[in-house]
């Protein structure tokens, strides 16, 4: 007969704090990171396999009692039942919506144990929101009324918490700072290596669900028939995932106490205080994976020892940090350009951020805004982030080029046929239309980045009818009144040019066009 104890499904406990590496992505995704996601999402798998493995050796016991004797035992049998039923649904269509996204990203034959293209960013959007139907909001809804179900089933009020939190649709406190709903935090731009992990860590939740509601089920039954029949050891670990300078920290127990006995517990050939309370700490000096054996000795009322041994794993990571521009990938000087930078695992209030080549201020959430001051020399923004511990750790550098704005395009605001005002900025154009066009303006604007400048003066230059050369300067960016009068004596397929434009930027410094804006009188 399989365990009715809960020391298989807590194992599943070790990835919740895998999300805080994964829910913190930002636009720049590293190889490092892809192949990090790769080695959690191996870890889950296997839990979840273990854990259904497990699941249905309690639901076998559940039916031998039914069988042996079916009126004590129906309601808790069927229960279970349902239970199995309704897990088995939920979680078959996690599946199938991982099925989908792999197939949106790699085509069909897509496999979601074998990513082809693990940082396509639109697949789980397409597929979770563009389908025809939300299935994001189909998804969240399912999960709502599974935790809200089997937390009627559950008797132990701790139990209920876990299973409450684990399966929360509420947004967490970063998406609610960037208007986000919990099912937008999940799938908006976000890798399909993270989608995946993301619904596999869902599909383990469930999972521990039904075992600790399976387990209470067989508990409930009769106590005393199923009181301590087998013990286990478990390591429960704050995160497997360590960045390098933090502390690994796990529990280790067994899986049934004695409140009037306490183990005996040795990691890795050393025994663990009696103070340590079960907890264990490692320094994470260096990176890699590292393995965590060892064995508990409980003693029993005649005397003898018993002994269970465990093991398990944790990952020590680089720390690392996300600083990409918003709009351009490199830095103007004069102007503010904002940068994202973010950080795995740390809320924007504890990061902090330098530049080497100018100014750089936090505007909002995870934006920034930096000012550059020499062209030419690269700009340097170095990250550190506040951790839970009070310590300040280096996350990552990131260097840009900086340079001058480009020339500006000059152009008149003119009325078209409709009334309606259009930018013009060479060309046909009737005489009354440039007429009332008492400006002219200069302005970047190529969809990229949008940034007028002043006019300081332009020159107008037509010819007469005897071929020679007129020009007239204005004393700013308006037609003085000799170049209105000069327009108002061209002809029809005369050529008007306005040349030698400067203009002054947003960095104060002033430029003259070399491109001149020719207008043809129609």
């Amino acid at each position: 007969m399989a365990s009715n104890t809960p020391a298989s499904p807590r194992q599943k406990m070790i990835n919740l704090m895998y999300l805080v590496f994964i829910a913190m992505l930002a636009l720049n995704v590293s190889s490092e990171v892809l192949d990090g996601f790769e080695l959690v999402e191996d870890s889950l798998l296997r839990s979840v396999k273990v854990t259904a493995e497990h699941n249905d050796r309690i639901f076998s016991d559940l039916g031998a009692y039914y069988k042996t004797n079916p009126e004590k035992t129906k309601d808790w049998y069927d229960k279970g039942a349902q239970v199995k039923i309704l897990t088995d649904s939920l979680f078959n269509y996690i599946q199938g919506l991982k099925q989908h996204i792999v197939v949106k990203a790699d085509g069909k034959g897509g496999n979601p144990e074998h990513l082809k293209h693990p940082d396509d960013l639109n697949a789980a959007y397409e597929v979770m929101f563009e389908r025809g139907k939300n299935d994001a909001l189909r998804l969240k809804t399912s999960v709502d009324s599974y935790r809200e179900y089997v937390a009627t089933l559950v008797t132990d009020p701790s139990i209920k918490r876990i299973i409450e939190n684990n399966l929360s649709t509420e947004p967490s406190a970063k998406a609610k700072e960037n208007e986000q709903t919990w099912e937008e935090s999940m799938f908006w731009r976000m890798p399909v290596a993270a989608s995946v992990t993301l619904l596999t860590k869902l599909q383990n939740d469930i999972r521990y669900a039904e075992g600790e509601v399976l387990n209470d089920l067989l508990k409930n039954i009769d106590v005393l028939d199923f009181r301590v029949n087998k013990i286990d050891a478990y390591v429960i670990p704050e995160s497997q995932i360590v960045m390098r300078g933090g502390s690994y920290k796990a529990s280790i127990g067994v899986s049934a106490q004695d409140s009037t006995q306490k183990p005996k517990i040795f990691v890795n050939g050393k025994a663990l205080s009696e103070g340590a309370n079960g907890q264990y700490v490692a320094g994470t000096g260096s990176t890699g994976t590292f393995q965590l054996k060892g064995y508990i000795e409980l003693p029993r009322g005649d005397g003898s020892v018993l002994r269970r041994d465990f093991s398990s794993q944790y990952f020590v990571i680089e720390p690392s940090a996300t600083i990409a521009p918003v709009l351009m990938n490199v830095l103007y000087a004069g102007i503010d350009n904002e940068i994202s930078i973010a950080a795995p695992g740390v809320v924007n209030q504890n990061i902090s951020a330098t530049i080497t080549n100018g100014s750089l201020t936090h505007k909002a959430n995870d934006i920034w805004v930096a000012r550059p001051s020499k062209i030419g020399e690269e700009a340097f923004v170095t990250v550190t982030a506040k951790m839970s511990d009070g310590r300040s750790l280096p996350m990552g550098r990131k260097s840009f080029r900086v340079r001058a704005l480009p020339d500006p395009s000059a152009y008149l605001t003119v009325s078209d046929p409709a009334g309606n005002s259009i930018k013009f900025d060479g060309g046909p154009l009737s005489k009354a239309a440039l007429t009332n066009a008492d400006v002219v303006k200069a302005a970047i604007d190529d969809g990229i980045l949008n940034i007028p400048f002043t006019v300081v003066r332009f020159e107008l230059s037509t010819t007469d009818g005897l071929g020679m050369t007129i020009k007239e300067i204005s004393d700013g960016g308006r037609f003085s009144e000799r170049q209105k009068n000069l327009i108002r004596q061209l002809a029809r397929g005369k050529t008007a040019l306005v040349r030698s434009i400067a203009v002054r930027g947003p960095d104060g410094t002033e430029r003259t066009l070399k491109a001149p804006l020719e207008i043809i009188i129609n």
